[in-house]
């Protein structure tokens, strides 16, 4: 049975739904909604809008009210729900759901921005290797493993525009470039560049300089699956023409 799973930095879930975001989500019907940045509690998520249309809901919000959260929206039942990676720094941000259905796993994370400061670059650095050891530990546990999420990073120079003026900004540093490598490595795949290798692909653009409309973004937004469910991956894309945020949804369909 084929899986739709949209992943979807929404920039604020309230502003999301002003901006036509409910009804897209009932036309495009996803099997499961992975929501980055929500921005929300769940007393401030219209849960019974998501439930009249089939959906189970499951958020993880930050602590700090406005900031950070993800949240999964699932058509099937899981069988285990937890939030965080039980680093409370970290887990106070919201920034992780773990899914696990009967055959496989899916992790939704938002991983943070260092762009507002060199502390919050070290604490973005600091994550991503503890995320690493979280995911590392985890596929002893589980083999059929998605990843869906912000990363805040651009893998290679293809993935962003005009890769030259880019190579001290955050999300298109060395380290973190090298992070993704590693983190990659021959055990997990990109799902999108298994169909395209197409250049100007991005699905973040800056509200600056009306960069959406000259296409200079940033493709920080994947879908990662590990290599046992890499042959059951049957299409992967971007939809650059949905505008509820900064970012644009991810898509990835699993024949599972």
């Amino acid at each position: 049975m084929k899986n739709n799973i949209i992943s979807y930095n929404v920039n604020g879930i309230r502003a999301a739904f002003n901006k036509g975001f409910a009804e897209w989500v009932k036309q495009t019907s996803p099997d499961i909604l992975c929501v980055q940045e929500l921005k929300a509690f769940p007393s401030q998520v219209n849960i019974a809008l998501f439930e009249h249309l089939g959906y189970n809901c499951y958020i993880n919000s930050a602590e700090k009210p406005g900031y950070s959260g993800v949240a999964v929206f699932t058509k099937s039942i899981p069988q285990k729900v937890i939030n965080g990676i039980g680093i409370e720094k970290y887990d106070t941000e919201g920034r992780l759901i773990r899914v696990d259905f009967k055959d496989w796993t899916l992790i939704n994370v938002y991983i943070p921005s260092g762009t507002t400061s060199d502390t919050r670059q070290d604490f973005k650095m600091e994550f991503l290797a503890d995320f690493q050891k979280y995911i590392n530990k985890l596929r002893k546990e589980v083999d059929k493993l998605l990843i869906c999420g912000d990363f805040n990073i651009c893998h290679k120079a293809i993935d962003i525009n005009f890769p030259n003026k880019h190579l001290k900004s955050s999300g298109f540093l060395p380290e973190e470039r090298e992070w993704f490598d590693r983190f990659i490595s021959d055990e997990l795949f990109d799902t999108f560049r298994m169909f395209s290798n197409k250049p100007d692909q991005y699905s973040w653009w800056s509200y600056r300089a009306n960069s959406r409309a000259k296409n200079l973004g940033w493709r920080i937004d994947y879908n990662i699956v590990s290599r046992q469910l890499k042959d059951i991956v049957k299409n992967a894309g971007i939809l650059h023409q949905v505008e509820h945020s900064d970012h644009c949804p991810v898509t990835v369909t699993l024949d599972i």
